[in-house]
């Protein structure tokens, strides 16, 4: 053990506070046992580092960080651990790359009852399963989902530019009151294009060279690694989720054909439906219903989306549309804490089955909203609201 205590301690020296996301707001931390799952690259790893630091002040004998791919554990198991890190006077241990390690849910069930005066912090991808894993944590455990950065964490994490969240809400009544707030601290169109396309991912901070490049790796150790070890997805299927992701990187959004979809990745309507529902899962895609909240196991989604607007602009070998570019961005950053259903009617989007939106350019009228209730239209290139058209920008200061 002490030599995961001087690993810790190596990585808690260079782990700066200088910018720290959101997400360490929102977690309760004082709870016994927290997951917080993501995608890859989204900064899981670094949140736990940090909050070792605000919390414990970097102390690595009250509070430890590991990961479980470590090769300590291929001699040692998790239990163990566990059972001396207690003794030592332990009081908190951060856990990551839990699905990589098979006992997993079972020892740190164990762990949670044998030891009452310990709290686990554990961390994997977002396709873990805490509901139906071998132990049911789900009742002493408290969960959290982590994206990547909003707009608004990547003005402050790159441009020191420090602006508070906004309700959805709030910014619907009053929008040019925000407008307002952002504009006085920064003109918010100059940042905007270089977030949709190297902004999402928090290892930006590193720069734009291979910034892309990365993000290919993301999805190869999604779909080569976890799917297979997480879903049972067949290793010689990999190839055809790779077709399918590129399809949809260049022709996303779909109105969904699933025929065509099936006939593109060489499988079957069930065996792709299913493709699917991982790939959503993996946080590599964002499926939109019309009704979600009574959606059948294996329906087809009315429309599919990549999950942000980075993987589309690594992923895709053309031009991305700048349609679809708002599209990806208005789905990815409003679907963090909101409901976001596909609209049936002319507009795009229903929010909470209470808002209905229409995304667009600059010119882009209201007549597709001009019967709903609640109908606005979000557009780009524009800094103010006009009446119900709000610009784009708002959006990104949701988390």
């Amino acid at each position: 053990m002490n030599t995961l205590k001087e690993r810790c301690r190596r990585l808690l020296k260079n782990t700066s506070l200088k910018f720290v996301r959101s997400a360490m707001d929102d977690i309760h931390w004082d709870n016994r046992m927290i997951a917080i799952r993501g995608a890859r690259g989204v900064g899981k790893t670094t949140v736990m580092l940090q909050r070792i630091v605000m919390e414990y002040g970097g102390n690595a004998d009250r509070a430890l960080y590991v990961s479980l791919d470590s090769l300590y554990f291929s001699r040692h198991t998790l239990s163990e651990l566990v059972s001396d890190f207690y003794m030592s006077g332990g009081e908190c241990l951060f856990i990551d790359e839990v699905h990589k390690y098979a006992n997993w849910s079972i020892e740190l069930k164990n762990a949670y009852d044998e030891y009452p005066s310990m709290r686990f912090v554990f961390s994997g991808s977002s396709l873990l399963q805490i509901l139906n894993a071998d132990a049911d944590l789900s009742r002493r455990c408290i969960g959290y989902e982590m994206q990547g950065l909003s707009y608004r964490e990547y003005l402050a994490m790159r441009h020191n530019i420090k602006i508070d969240r906004v309700s959805l809400d709030t910014l619907l009544t009053a929008p040019n009151d925000f407008c307002d707030e952002v504009c006085s601290k920064v003109r918010p169109l100059a940042h905007f294009t270089d977030y949709l396309h190297y902004g999402y991912y928090p290892f930006i901070a590193d720069g734009k060279n291979d910034y892309h490049s990365r993000i290919e790796n993301v999805v190869n150790m999604t779909l080569e690694i976890e799917l297979p070890a997480l879903c049972g997805v067949d290793v010689g299927s990999i190839r055809k989720l790779k077709a399918l992701m590129y399809v949809l990187s260049t022709e996303v959004p779909l109105l969904v054909d699933i025929a065509k979809l099936a006939s593109m990745a060489e499988t079957t309507r069930a065996t792709l439906l299913a493709y699917l529902q991982y790939l959503n899962r993996a946080q590599l895609l964002n499926l939109l219903y019309s009704d979600s909240l009574n959606v059948k196991k294996m329906q087809k989604p009315d429309k599919i989306y990549l999950e942000n607007t980075n993987l589309m602009a690594a992923l895709s070998t053309s031009a991305t549309n700048a349609g679809t570019m708002r599209e990806v961005f208005v789905v990815n950053q409003l679907q963090q804490s909101h409901r976001v259903e596909y609209a049936t009617s002319q507009a795009d989007f229903v929010i909470d089955g209470k808002y209905t939106l229409e995304v667009g350019g600059r010119t882009k009228d209201g007549r597709q909203v001009a019967d709903a209730e609640n109908g606005f239209v979000i557009s780009d290139n524009i800094e103010y609201a006009a009446g119900n058209k709000l610009p784009i920008y708002t959006l990104g200061f949701l988390y």
